[in-house]
């Protein structure tokens, strides 16, 4: 029977299924930060365990961190009180249990979905984890990748495992070439635009077609990042020459140990009569640079257009349109270029 990418993934990693229909999961890699993993740990102190796999955590402090860092940099200098207990439990905690852990004053401190791939501790086929939703951003690399809830993060910890229940697939084919100024960032807002914020609920969305195949693994990056913002849990791509370029040059991987396994990595592609429970196709040609103008990734703009008549927004919809726009203090039809900033704040 022809399978999806997210199928085959899903059934090299399956172990058992469960009473209640849900499975039991292996998981390659887990991801911790400082936010959602203090709690996990003291579960696992209290009850007397230890990690079951040291060497499938990675851990850096990512979150509540201050811009300013480096070797010389002291977790005591941090200001937000609530911070700097965070920051000095993940210390605590991978120093206890022997987590490799790239902490505050390491040069590869970063945003825990960058430096993953960036230090090649995510690779393709992989099942990756990690207490946070935008963990999405690791199926650029054709992994099973998803956020998951703090007494999870314990759970694997202790068993490498993760009881979940399997998602319908899902396929967006992007095809054409984008206007000047477009970016992937504009794409996937305009994917949320078109299918709403509930649109990938209970769905892995698979992105394919010409322009994913032409785009780089880190616009594949953003792209499978917002997949959450779609109502998705998973978001992934089928790897190819780009990921496996990227792959290369990034991993810790020997090259007898490469070349094995791209023999597996070159399979991970959904098979051409593979069966999806919904597809959408989107020309990126059309699409013009988007800009949200209220509360919600949903709303969305052309960036010359005005914000939206509420006369065509229907139901539950309408309310929360209009609420956003009190919010934010604009007009309908008054032109997105007249809206003025009042504040920039640049984050991750």
């Amino acid at each position: 029977m022809p399978k999806t990418l997210y199928d085959k993934l899903w059934e090299e990693h399956h172990i058992t299924t469960l009473d209640s229909s849900e499975s039991l999961l292996y998981i390659d890699r887990q991801y911790l930060h400082e936010v959602t993993s203090p709690q996990a740990f003291e579960g696992l102190s209290k009850k007397g365990l230890s990690p079951w796999r040291l060497n499938a955590n990675i851990a850096t402090p990512d979150h509540n961190v201050p811009t300013e860092r480096g070797e010389s940099f002291k977790t005591e200098n941090i200001k937000d009180e609530i911070s700097k207990i965070q920051v000095t439990e993940l210390d605590k905690n991978c120093n206890k249990f022997g987590i490799k852990q790239f902490d505050i004053t390491s040069i590869n401190q970063g945003i825990v979905h960058v430096i993953g791939p960036e230090l090649g501790y995510t690779l393709p086929g992989m099942t990756i984890v990690c207490g946070d939703s935008h963990t999405s951003t690791h199926g650029a690399f054709g992994c099973l990748a998803m956020g998951i809830g703090t007494s999870e993060v314990e759970h694997v910890l202790a068993t490498q495992t993760l009881k979940v229940s399997k998602l319908k697939n899902m396929r967006v084919k992007f095809s054409g070439e984008p206007q000047e100024g477009v970016t992937s960032k504009d794409i996937v807002l305009f994917l949320i635009r078109t299918i709403g914020t509930a649109g990938g609920n209970g769905h892995a969305i698979e992105f394919a077609g010409s322009y994913i195949e032409s785009i780089s693994m880190e616009a594949r990056m953003t792209i499978c990042n917002m997949s959450i913002e779609a109502g998705a849990k998973v978001g992934l791509i089928a790897p190819d020459a780009t990921t496996f370029n990227y792959v290369k040059d990034h991993s810790q991987l020997s090259e007898e140990e490469f070349e094995d396994a791209m023999s597996h990595w070159t399979s991970l592609v959904s098979d051409n009569d593979a069966s999806f429970d919904k597809e959408i196709a989107i020309d990126v040609s059309l699409i013009k640079p988007q800009v949200t103008w209220g509360t919600s990734p949903e709303m969305v703009v052309d960036f010359d257009q005005e914000i939206p008549n509420l006369d065509f927004v229907d139901g539950e919809n309408k309310r929360n349109f209009e609420l956003a726009k009190k919010y934010m203090g604009i007009e309908e039809n008054q032109k997105v270029t007249d809206l003025k900033f009042d504040r920039v704040f640049i984050g991750s």
